[in-house]
């Protein structure tokens, strides 16, 4: 990625730092003793997926950054983590609100942050990457499972700050893949589809309940969450467009 694409990319996340989204107040904030139920493991294990103090990721960007000399990069990573825990924070409060009890571990929770401490800033990304696609595709199950104006509206705006987070993190990666040659991209590409798929498969399995309830079944939720795959990183082979028009991949968000 070249240092004027970075530099727009450090223009957003530092527009929103000043600006973090907020939930609204005076929404209709009531929560049924069955939706209590149904949602309060599930939120649980996903709010406790995005507090993280990226520490290992910000080192990761350090080192990635010193020696391609992009400096802003590591700020960038640094407003990105600092978004991520705004998320946490919003999650928290609506369950401290309801009285939903925090989690401080989870199993699954363990294996991603040991797979982002295994290498450098490449294989950090898609880790992450593969948790905020099927992230989002959970957070629109989650606000189709409950009447709680407050909670929909609360899925939405995360959906809306982890679009822009995967834009940004598959722009990075297509990039880096771009000096390799085409059998190792897609041999990349693959790997980590499939690591996407099993991750996917695991999600569905450990959430069953909330996502058949919401009418998504384990191939329903697998598909959404490999055609989101498909529209960010499905392109290794396609050189990106130049200046403006790669600067303009966030809105492709909409999906």
């Amino acid at each position: 990625m070249q240092p004027d694409e970075l530099k727009i990319w450090l223009n957003h996340f530092e527009y929103h730092a000043q600006r973090p989204r907020q939930v609204a107040p005076g929404l209709g904030d009531v929560l049924t003793g069955a939706e209590r139920r149904l949602i309060a493991g599930s939120i649980a294990t996903f709010q406790l997926g995005e507090q993280s103090e990226g520490h290992t990721l910000v080192r990761a960007a350090q080192r990635f950054a010193a020696a391609r000399q992009l400096p802003a990069l590591v700020r960038i990573v640094e407003l990105f983590v600092r978004e991520e825990q705004h998320h946490a924070a919003l999650l928290r409060a609506f369950m401290e609100d309801h009285h939903i009890p925090l989690k401080t571990r989870d199993w699954t929770d363990r294996v991603f942050r040991c797979l982002r401490r295994l290498a450098g800033l490449e294989l950090y990304l898609h880790v992450l990457v593969t948790a905020e696609l099927i992230g989002n595709v959970y957070y629109r199950a989650l606000a189709s499972a409950t009447g709680c104006q407050r909670l929909k509206v609360l899925c939405r705006t995360l959906v809306a700050d982890e679009l822009v987070h995967v834009a940004f993190e598959s722009q990075l990666l297509l990039a880096l893949s771009r000096s390799r040659p085409r059998w190792v991209r897609r041999l990349l590409r693959s790997a980590h589809r499939a690591f996407l798929a099993g991750t996917a498969c695991i999600v569905w399995l450990t959430h069953r309940p909330l996502l058949l309830h919401c009418g998504y079944g384990a191939r329903t939720f697998l598909g959404l969450c490999l055609a989101q795959y498909g529209f960010y990183l499905q392109p290794l082979d396609v050189p990106l467009a130049s200046g403006s028009q790669r600067a303009g991949r966030p809105q492709r968000g909409h999906r």
